[in-house]
């Protein structure tokens, strides 16, 4: 019985395990010129969908121009050649890159390395519609011939020139600069590089060039959270002062708890004030973070070797690149203190009002307390009153009822019957009420 293989297998298994195979590097057969251009294409109001269908299009376009067709509108990888230049496209979560790659009919010097770049068979009109997004723009001269230190530095004149000797196949040349033309410069001398080595090494060098940028987007925001931290801080450090003063006033004056009332609104205020610009920040400095973690990896596999006057890849990103991604850091780090010491300050604050609430709630207590002994005191007044009143009632009842019988011709005094009948009625009366009373209670 034959039972097919993909019964078998999981819905993603295929998927990813083409994930593995999906991004290869360029095939490289120096003499070669290539150019790199990463294109921004991330807008926090968008969507992830709608940000790779916008990437898509770019690359649709330039398909169409050369009546090549498009890749899927899913596709995140897209390599064709097309005959003067090769094109390698890759869609990333906020950027996508186009490199394209020319191969030189024979060798040429150092300073000639970029005369010529593959990027000129590109129209016009593409490459004006990518205004305002482009992220990083580098020509690499891949070279089969050996320069000197001082060739090298005429080529890339008064700018600080960085290299290294990569496993000792290689030499990496580049300054980190924008030249004239709008475009960074790396050299890649090839010293017997095997098969696809020269690809991945160019890829590596790019995407430290890539991320590099990518890594320092967090800059910016960081520089401007500085002021904004400022501010907070004085502010926090204001209420915090505030709340000593109110401390003092509570204390000699119990019935003035408003103060606290509108320190807490106002540190609740502070509060949200951190918190949106924690959710502003959060994203732009976690891929930084990621960013420069990948520039870092990209050089170590570089295995680079000194060459003697020149500072290697990573000392340049040490000295340059690090203090950013470190102020990037303490920003983060600064914003998560800030947020603590407030959500301090909060608690402590809403704790000191609960506590003279609490104190409200007593002195009304005791309050209550006090009038209920009065309207105690009072209703004990009312019932001697009402012993009286009801006894002087009855008596008056019993002296009239004397009076009917001396007259029916009953031989009595009705003012003795009266007289002995008061206290007797009061007695009565007053028992009647104690009776009532803790029933009433009971």
């Amino acid at each position: 019985m034959s039972i097919s293989h993909a019964t078998f297998n999981h819905a993603l298994r295929i998927p990813l395990a083409a994930e593995v195979h999906s991004r290869p590097s360029l095939r490289l057969n120096g003499p070669e010129t290539l150019t790199h251009l990463a294109v921004y294409a991330r807008d926090e109001a968008d969507a992830d969908a709608h940000q790779l269908a916008c990437q898509n299009q770019l690359l649709g376009a330039l398909c169409r121009y050369f009546g090549v067709a498009a890749p899927h509108p899913e596709a995140r990888y897209f390599f064709h050649d097309f005959g003067s230049f090769r094109l390698q496209w890759e869609s990333h979560t906020e950027f996508s890159t186009y490199t394209f790659a020319e191969q030189r009919a024979k060798p040429v010097a150092a300073e000639q390395g970029f005369e010529q770049v593959p990027l000129r068979h590109i129209p016009d009109e593409w490459l004006l519609s990518l205004e305002g997004k482009v992220m990083a723009a580098t020509h690499v001269s891949l070279q089969q011939v050996s320069a000197s230190l001082t060739e090298m530095r005429h080529v890339f004149g008064a700018n600080l020139l960085v290299g290294c000797d990569s496993q000792n196949f290689a030499k990496v040349w580049t300054d980190f600069a924008i030249a004239p033309d709008g475009f960074g410069r790396v050299v890649i001398q090839d010293l017997g590089m095997q098969y696809q080595q020269a690809g991945r090494l160019v890829q590596r060098v790019l995407e430290i060039e890539t991320y590099r940028m990518m890594a320092l987007l967090g800059l910016p925001q960081a520089q401007l959270a500085a002021p904004v931290l400022n501010g907070i801080e004085a502010e926090l450090a204001r209420l915090s002062a505030g709340m000593t003063d109110a401390s003092e006033v509570v204390s000699d004056a119990p019935d003035a708890p408003d103060d606290e009332q509108i320190l807490l609104q106002k540190i609740t205020v502070l509060a949200a004030r951190m918190e949106k610009l924690a959710l502003e920040n959060s994203y732009r400095f976690a891929a930084s973070k990621a960013y420069y973690r990948l520039v870092q990896a990209r050089i170590e596999e570089l295995r680079e070797a000194r060459i003697p006057g020149v500072p290697t890849i990573r000392e340049f990103m040490d000295r340059r690149l690090a203090p950013a991604m470190n102020t990037c850091e303490s920003t983060v780090r600064r914003q998560e203190a800030l947020a603590e010491r407030i959500g301090r300050t909060n608690d402590l604050l809403r704790t000191r009002v609960g506590i003279v609430q609490e104190q409200q709630n007593r002195r009304i207590l005791e309050s209550l307390n006090a009038r209920a002994a009065q309207q105690l005191r009072l209703q004990q007044a009312v019932e001697g009153l009402s012993v009286v009143a009801i006894s002087y009632y009855s008596i008056g009842l019993i002296a009239y009822a004397g009076k009917a019988l001396k007259a029916a011709g009953v031989p009595i005094n009705p003012d003795m019957v009266t007289g002995a009948a008061m206290p007797v009625m009061l007695a009565i009366v007053w028992l009647g009420l104690r009776r009532m009373h803790h029933h009433v209670s009971r």
